[in-house]
């Protein structure tokens, strides 16, 4: 029972988030605006930070946090709030693994990230990144985050949140990574066409 209660809690915490109210309110004159999101902060702020407390103070524990913090990636990524058309779930992915695991994968998770973003500038010799190369880094980044998982040596449930987040970001990005795998295959066709 107490399971289900933090799955619904960990649902709604996901797609109860600022940006998404901000977007539905777009329209809305700035007073009625700022109005609003003062009341949504103090009704839904407290909600929204149950789950992560509850894991926090070790409510549930070990395998029962798997639901709870896929549930809360699940509920931004997929918001009905904007038509079952969430974020990409980045920064839930932080949020959540701040809380199952004390900030440790959450920071290793950024450094990983850090990593990547420098090798990416360096190779693209000084220039920014294009936004299929962010999207290949996020996966690529939560891939190799399964190296320090096994290096910390995480329980296995740990590896169960890792794997569902990895087809959740993989999913969010599938579009960025069709259209680099795109561009870098007509590249190489090219060269070889030209070559021949």
């Amino acid at each position: 029972m107490i399971i289900s209660i933090f799955l619904l809690l960990g649902i709604i915490s996901g797609f109860i988030l600022f940006k998404n109210v901000r977007l539905s309110l777009k329209n809305q004159p700035l007073q009625r605006q700022y109005k609003i999101s003062q009341e949504m902060k103090k009704k839904i702020f407290p909600i929204y930070s149950n789950p992560l407390k509850k894991i926090l103070k070790g409510y549930i524990s070990g395998v029962e946090i798997v639901p709870v913090a896929v549930a809360a990636i699940l509920g931004h990524v997929f918001s009905p709030f904007l038509k079952w058309r969430g974020g990409k779930g980045i920064a839930v992915t932080f949020g959540v693994w701040s809380a199952v695991t004390r900030f440790n994968v959450s920071i290793a998770y950024a450094i990983i990230l850090a990593i990547l973003y420098i090798l990416a500038i360096i190779l693209n010799k000084g220039k920014s990144t294009s936004s299929e190369v962010d999207g290949f880094m996020v996966v690529v980044g939560m891939l190799t985050l399964v190296l320090y998982l096994y290096y910390k040596s995480f329980p296995m449930y740990i590896y169960d949140i890792w794997f569902a987040n990895l087809m959740i970001i993989t999913y969010t990005n599938k579009e960025k990574l069709y259209k680099l795998y795109k561009n870098v295959y007509e590249k190489h066709h090219e060269k070889n066409a030209v070559t021949r």
